[in-house]
């Protein structure tokens, strides 16, 4: 029976735990080296099928660009299949955009994860992934369907298995456009990159890397020379992330921002290219701080979030 419609459907944003600029290509793409990580900030995304093959967005919340990453994923997807079906999306939007955490990307991964079902397509997930690279560098990531350590940029991935973990994510009320950030002549772009050896080719260990004395490593002092485990990985004198310099001097409040979580969590770090700046708040049931919307100065949004285990979506794909 032919599904009509998909109703409620979470687009959940993501955090960069850190984001190190290895490198540019020719073309100007910028090679990136990430931990990416979903989280329960979510905007959420109704379908409705179509019989006449039109695609038409509708805007519950915040108004969208006339042709977003929503349609243009739709009719990547239309026309790659070859599909006369048309749909409508209706999306309430929810995670701040301008803030680095990959909303329109995450919208446009929802689409086609949800599409493939509603089109009753049945693509496998190397499929989509291949269509979603031609969306924008992270728009693989939410297709992926899980925590990953990312390279190159953005289509390299490798899962992660994380521990439940609390985030403080809050955005100023400035946005910051990426092309602004990755154009800056004063981005850092030679960071060394961290070599993985072959054992750390299996999640667990990938999330050891990253998670195991994070107080003197992802979030805290440096730490420099061999992954304590064992695993013989190198890691930089700092997980950092390379473009909080060049927001910062953009815009004044995301350094407002970093000193206010840090003042309540002992740590922060923006997210992507801003202007979202997070705090890790602790792990497992209950965070070792919190807030609330009252807290937060005049034109701050903000909230409390947790990770997800992975992309409420994922098993859409084969």
């Amino acid at each position: 029976m032919a599904l009509r419609s998909l109703h409620d459907l979470p687009s959940p944003a993501k955090l960069n735990l850190f984001l190190h600029v290895v490198g540019r290509r020719d073309d100007g793409y910028h090679l990136l080296q990430s931990a990416f990580v979903l989280i329960d900030w979510c905007d959420t995304i109704h379908l409705e099928a179509r019989a006449d093959g039109r695609l038409q967005r509708h805007d519950l919340a915040a108004p969208l660009p006339p042709d977003d990453l929503c349609l243009r994923a739709a009719r990547a997807l239309q026309n790659a299949a070859g599909s006369a079906a048309g749909v409508d999306i209706s999306i309430a939007k929810r995670v701040p955009w301008g803030a680095g955490l990959g909303g329109g990307s995450s919208n446009a991964a929802t689409v086609l994860l949800a599409l493939n079902r509603l089109w009753q397509l049945h693509w496998p997930r190397q499929r989509l992934l291949d269509l979603a690279q031609q969306l924008g560098a992270d728009v693989p990531f939410f297709v992926g369907g899980s925590h990953a350590w990312v390279e190159g940029i953005g289509e390299r991935l490798k899962p992660m298995q994380l521990a439940p973990q609390w985030f403080a994510v809050v955005k100023p009320p400035a946005a910051i456009a990426t092309a602004e950030i990755f154009g800056s002549p004063a981005l850092k772009r030679d960071s060394e990159a961290v070599i993985l050896p072959g054992s750390l080719a299996d999640a667990e260990t990938l999330s050891r890397v990253l998670d195991e004395s994070t107080d003197s490593g992802l979030f805290g002092m440096p730490n420099v020379g061999a992954d304590p485990a064992g695993s013989g990985a190198e890691r930089p004198a700092r997980w950092r992330n390379d473009l909080q310099p060049v927001a910062e001097a953009v815009c004044p409040d995301v350094a407002a921002v970093s000193h206010w979580l840090r003042s309540r969590f002992g740590n922060s770090r923006m997210s992507g290219s801003g202007s979202a700046v997070f705090a890790r708040a602790g792990m497992h049931d209950q965070p070792v701080a919190t807030f609330g919307p009252s807290d937060l100065p005049p034109g701050w949004v903000g909230r409390m979030c947790r990770s997800l285990p992975g992309h409420p979506l994922a098993a859409w794909a084969g």
